[in-house]
């Protein structure tokens, strides 16, 4: 049998228990051309509950559908060429303990929605688990908005909200290493403690401090040339009044929109024209043909510890919809990575 959680119902403006459903249903089998996997890990990610209120760009959850994810499994059963049983590979399986997928054809890249298998291929002493962080859709997110958007230069300063998660810590890294001053904003002492001690950032804001926005002030004496915002909201318009001339701002996501049941006012746009400043939206789907030249450029400073990577591992299908809730809480410290 195969164990796998559904949605339940149409979840409103943030996930409940009720929303899902625990199922067990016949084993799927492979036809010509698909394998068999076994599901041993899958990412958890932001994006999920807008797809259960069918308000994400890659699609809704039908009520019943099995809640989406991109995981890594094993070959259990292979019926086609190129995969064999025992092979590790990275597919879009869901919450879910075996799916059948299809071959992905040998040298033709895939998309990011593509359910195709693809067996994994990483330098030695990198985890399977980094192809769902730090070497997949979050990093990729943080190296397009980072390297190819902001292109922050020696002397800048560097803010990044969601400062600990697996895109902006990642982001903060990469404008590190670029020569950037990087302030992280975070939320709590521990997250900021790590943003500083453990990856390096030069200083950090705790935006639950009542007076996290003077303290940003104070840590950006020179104001902020790039600003990388995966919150908006509160957060947003916070930043806005500090950035300097001629600043760029690249906006990736909505955590305090997705949360919200109907949209959020919007913040004070007068510093954009203020300070003559460049915003952009990024899409990662748009940047996907880069994933191989990401991975081959950032999978060695993955193995040699000069990119850090936190993963908080939760155990167990059963547990998938708490850990999805506490994400959404902003309760997760680091990658979230459900361990099947």
């Amino acid at each position: 049998m195969n164990k796998r959680i559904v949605l339940a119902r149409l979840a409103g403006s943030s996930p409940v228990p009720e929303d899902f459903r625990l199922e067990e249903v016949a084993m799927p089998s492979p036809g010509p051309g698909q394998v068999l996997i076994r599901v041993d890990h899958v990412s958890l990610d932001p994006y999920i509950a807008s797809t259960l209120r069918g308000r994400h760009m890659s699609g809704g959850v039908p009520v019943g559908g099995v809640i989406p994810g991109e995981a890594v499994g094993t070959v259990v059963e292979s019926r086609g060429d190129g995969l064999a049983v025992g092979d590790r590979v990275i597919c879009r399986a869901g919450w879910q303990q075996f799916t059948v997928a299809d071959i992905a054809p040998a040298g033709v890249a895939q998309g990011p929605l593509s359910l195709a298998a693809q067996k994994i291929t990483l330098p030695d002493g990198v985890s399977y688990t980094s192809l769902l962080g730090v070497l997949g859709m979050p990093g990729l997110t943080a190296w397009a908005g980072t390297v190819k958007m902001l292109k922050p230069i020696p002397g800048d300063t560097f803010v990044v909200s969601a400062a600990t998660g697996p895109v902006g810590a990642t982001a903060g890294q990469l404008a590190k290493r670029m020569g950037a001053r990087v302030v992280g904003i975070a939320g709590g002492p521990q997250k900021c403690a790590f943003a500083v001690e453990t990856l390096g950032f030069d200083a950090c804001v705790d935006h639950r401090d009542p007076d996290w926005v003077a303290k940003l002030a104070a840590a950006c004496p020179d104001s902020i040339d790039c600003y990388y915002d995966g919150v908006g909201g509160r957060i947003l318009e916070g930043v806005l009044g500090h950035l300097a001339l001629g600043a760029r701002v690249v906006l990736v996501g909505m955590m305090e929109q997705y949360k919200a049941p109907a949209p959020l006012p919007g913040p004070n746009l007068v510093p954009i024209i203020k300070f003559r400043a460049t915003v952009e939206g990024l899409v990662v789907y748009d940047h996907w043909p880069d994933m191989p030249n990401f991975r081959r450029r950032v999978a060695p400073l993955v193995r040699d510890g000069q990119v850090i990577v936190r993963e908080e591992r939760v155990a167990g299908l059963e547990a998938a919809p708490d850990a999805l809730i506490r994400l959404m809480d902003g309760g997760n410290f680091g990658k979230m990575v459900l361990d099947i």
